[in-house]
């Protein structure tokens, strides 16, 4: 499978995923000159960003530890940025996470959901 199909196939059942589960989706892909989100999302007092990774075969490297430091540092960096730019959101809001959802299998069928994958121990949002 293409892989810039892959990820987007393998968002669109994260989307569904997290839908399902009660959260509501505030945005996708999430650009800043730094890095990207895949998925912004909010439940009740909760906001989540998530990464989405996908593996469809014998991969080595298991897609949760592609979400190395650097990759951690670069999405709270995106994160502090978001909220930044978007004070409107946070009216409500009482927790952050930082997820990372895992979309397996030859077809995509298999749906990992790591809750508070990483955190940032000073990340202040206030």
């Amino acid at each position: 499978m293409w892989s810039r199909k892959k990820g987007y196939d393998a968002e669109e059942i994260a989307v569904k995923f997290l839908k399902k589960k009660g959260y509501k989706i505030l945005k996708r892909n999430y650009f800043t000159k730094v890095g990207e989100i895949d998925i912004i999302a909010r439940k009740k007092k909760l906001l989540v960003f998530v990464e989405v990774k996908s593996v469809t075969g014998e991969d080595v490297e298991l897609a949760e530890e592609k979400v190395d430091f650097k990759k951690q540092h670069k999405i709270i960096k995106v994160a502090k940025h978001f909220i930044l730019t978007h004070q409107d959101v946070f009216e409500e809001i009482e927790e952050i996470r930082f997820d990372v959802i895992v979309v397996k299998g030859k077809n995509l069928e298999e749906v990992l959901h790591y809750e508070s994958a990483f955190c940032e121990g000073d990340f202040t949002w206030g």
